[in-house]
């Protein structure tokens, strides 16, 4: 019976995962290869529409702009996370937990909502320019683009200071896992400490470096907030986004979208398979215990310059952010702060037709796919961790649900949108009515369940994009809840479940009294995760959510950054609504996971 159970579990997860990840991808797929189904049914498979991709100049410049953004985001992500990392476990200095917890403030603002302060300190009239010309090193009152004609260097700059913290964290849990034994015989031999660190510390850290460094290359490759907010339209992902329009009679958004994600899934396995795999030697139990060199309030401070230089660099967006929110409209002008204070933007940003509405539908659809993922992601966990499937079952499940990760957002949101366009055919068709006229009399619903429109109304992202919205937030943010729970089992001895059901406890009645109040924190903190980055979901948001009064907090914060007078501002109000959920957030979470939390943000 238990093995039905298993294997029954197991089919369902993989008709979730089908049904959510798979088909709205295959969607894709096809109309880039076959083109917008005509009444005749679709074409003859070519690929023609994605080498057309290639072949239009403006296209193929937004995709090697895309991924020279990546390249870059990620090599400066390395940059600065890889040499912090071994700092902070080499030395014990003063300060080391609140700079380390400095280090993850990037984490509470998505760069979208960072581009608006960023583009206030470096704009034309913006702080620095005020600052330098106080400061004399301008001499002539005029304007100063900093960036100038390059809006991708802004682009980088701010997706790189907020995304640095998720390798981070994986070069740090890999550096944890390091056997001090390994560095100390080689010393023992001779070597220095290059060759010491470019012989055995760099391949033994090297799974986390690229655990963390694949999620920010997809990330930033597929990143659509920070470029919009740039005004900068030369990337793939705003591409896409502009040609929403035409996904009724072109197949042409359809393959540049199949040219991300082909390009998306390379890298993902790239990571995960080649450069990703782990090694014996930077997993096992250290046969030494790590230690750290204690330094005093001198020998603290040239370790302290490096977090304190990354740190102011990483809070200037949410300093930008603040200062706008508080500022009076127009009155952040040729200045270093803003020349009037206020707080009627808060005020404002809670009373907005735009934006109380919206926050609480994000509140909502956050909420309903923080369900659906706590209830989908224990399953799995439970088929990772407790059931005797194969091996290959369990690596298979497990690979799945971190696939979302890999998935970029951009490429899932057209897939459902792709989803709901092929729906409103499926629906006028003959063979539509007749399913369900089948399904209705076997069942015996009412003629109002066999009518087609009732499905069709349901899966219409123009109509109610709520449906599609909350299962886009719940499989984007699948992976955290599962590693959380798997986390919580590993670390829960099965011997207290066997003994409730050695006892005559039933398997519902040991998960409610035994298993889930054991792996509650877990559970909480992965939930957690869950809700407040699905509340910040920028992807699917700014392409389901497409009437004005289904738009969640992210779309409201795009279209008040695109208004007139005081919209930016109100709009800088609603980004520091965001950082304070997403604060408590990390912080709530970062305490009931330590050390583990660089496991949720890993493929």
């Amino acid at each position: 019976m238990r093995t039905i159970l298993r294997y029954f579990i197991l089919l369902l997860i993989l008709a979730i995962f089908a049904a959510f990840l798979g088909w709205p991808i295959f969607q894709t797929l096809r109309v880039g290869f076959q083109g917008i189904p005509s009444a005749g049914g679709y074409q003859k498979f070519t690929f023609g529409y994605v080498a057309a991709v290639f072949l239009d100049p403006l296209l193929r410049e937004g995709l090697l702009n895309s991924i020279f953004i990546a390249i870059c985001v990620t090599t400066l992500c390395a940059i600065i996370s890889i040499p912090l990392a071994l700092l902070s476990r080499r030395y014990d200095f003063l300060g080391k937990r609140l700079m380390n917890g400095l280090l993850l403030v990037p984490l509470i603002l998505p760069p979208f909502v960072g581009a608006i302060g960023m583009r206030q300190i470096l704009g034309r009239f913006g702080a620095l320019t005020a600052i330098a010309e106080k400061a004399g090193y301008l001499h002539l009152h005029k304007p100063i683009n900093w960036f100038g004609s390059a809006q991708i260097l802004g682009v980088i700059l701010v997706e790189a200071l907020s995304l640095y913290p998720i390798l981070f964290l994986n070069v740090s849990a890999a550096l944890a896992n390091l056997d001090p034994a390994m560095e100390q015989a080689a010393a023992n031999l001779g070597a220095g400490r290059w060759r010491i660190f470019r012989k055995i510390t760099l391949p033994l850290m090297r799974p986390g470096i690229f655990a963390g460094g694949t999620i920010v290359l997809i990330w930033s490759f597929t990143e659509l907030g920070t470029p919009l907010m740039f005004d900068y339209n030369r990337v793939t992902p705003v591409q896409i986004f502009n040609s929403l329009n035409q996904v009724n009679a072109s197949p042409l958004p359809y393959a540049l979208t199949v040219v991300m994600l082909l390009s998306s899934v390379l890298l993902y396995i790239v990571g995960k398979f080649v450069l990703g795999q782990r090694q014996d030697a930077a997993v096992t139990k250290a046969s030494v215990q790590s230690s750290t060199r204690k330094l005093g309030f001198f020998g603290s401070i040239p370790v302290l310059i490096p977090f304190l230089f990354v740190t102011a660099l990483a809070l200037l967006p949410h300093v930008g952010v603040v200062l706008m929110s508080v500022s009076k409209v127009g009155a952040w002008y040729d200045s270093a702060l803003p020349k009037v204070f206020t707080g009627q933007n808060y005020l404002n940003s809670l009373s907005s037709e735009y934006t109380l509405p919206a926050v609480q539908r994000s509140i909502e659809y956050a909420s309903l796919s923080t369900v659906l993922d706590i209830a989908v992601g224990l399953a799995i966990a439970f088929l990772i961790v407790r059931s005797r499937l194969p091996a290959f079952f369990k690596t298979s499940i497990d690979s799945l649900a971190m696939l979302p990760l890999a998935v970029p957002g951009l490429v899932m949101a057209f897939g459902y949108l792709a989803l709901s366009v092929r729906a409103q055919v499926w629906v006028s068709t003959p063979q539509s009515q007749q399913i369900l006229n089948w399904i209705g009399d076997h069942l015996h619903l009412s003629d109002k369940f066999k009518d087609p429109h009732w499905l069709s109304a349901l899966a219409d992202v123009h109509e109610n994009p709520t449906l599609l919205l909350v299962i886009a937030y719940a499989m984007r943010r699948l992976p955290y809840v599962v590693r959380s729970a798997v986390a919580g089992l590993e670390q829960t001895p099965v011997d207290l479940e066997l003994a409730a059901r050695n006892l005559g406890a039933s398997v519902g009645l040991t998960l409610r009294r035994i298993t889930l109040p054991l792996i509650s924190a877990n559970l909480i903190a992965g939930g957690l995760l869950a809700f407040a980055f699905a509340m910040l979901e920028v992807s699917d948001s700014l392409m389901l959510a497409q009437k004005q009064e289904f738009w969640p907090i992210t779309r409201a914060i795009y279209e008040l950054f695109q208004r007139l007078g005081d919209g930016p501002y109100i709009a800088s109000a609603l980004g520091v609504w965001a950082m304070v959920l997403l604060t408590l957030t990390i912080l709530s979470a970062n305490s009931l996971l330590g050390k583990r939390m660089g496991a949720i943000f890993r493929v």
